[in-house]
């Protein structure tokens, strides 16, 4: 963790980089860092998925409507400063990137931020090792 999932309708791949964004929230995430001055997310664990919805329906459907839903799912623990910081980062770096497109087409756009409470985490992975070289 922390997994950030992004939907939106398929209109927007005509009309954006949606793989340029991933990498720049992923870029985004990696540089928030802690009161401490402590990096928050562990390099190995950042991931950003977008995904085109398969079907959709946005307002009333009578216009080129777009929409873009933002999902940060993170572990809890950390301060609400901080989650406000992470939100507010990740927030100006998506209107950065839609900046022309919202001012040419209606387009939504939303980010939430959850904090879990699992019930299970099971993890394997050999991404974290390529990073925890201290």
């Amino acid at each position: 963790m922390p997994h950030l999932v992004i939907l939106y309708t398929p209109n927007l791949d005509r009309e954006t980089d949606m793989s340029g964004l991933c990498r720049t929230l992923a870029d985004t995430m990696l540089a928030q860092r802690d009161e401490t001055g402590k990096q928050v997310f562990p390099t190995g664990g950042v991931r950003v998925l977008a995904y085109a919805a398969a079907h959709s329906a946005i307002a009333d459907g009578k216009g080129d409507y777009g929409f873009v839903y933002l999902n940060l799912r993170i572990a809890r623990g950390r301060s609400a400063a901080l989650q406000k910081q992470m939100g507010d980062a990740l927030t100006a770096a998506v209107g950065t990137h839609f900046a022309a497109l919202l001012a040419q087409k209606p387009l939504g756009i939303t980010l939430q931020i959850d904090e879990g409470t699992e019930v299970f985490d099971g993890k394997h992975s050999s991404l974290h090792p390529l990073f925890n070289k201290a």
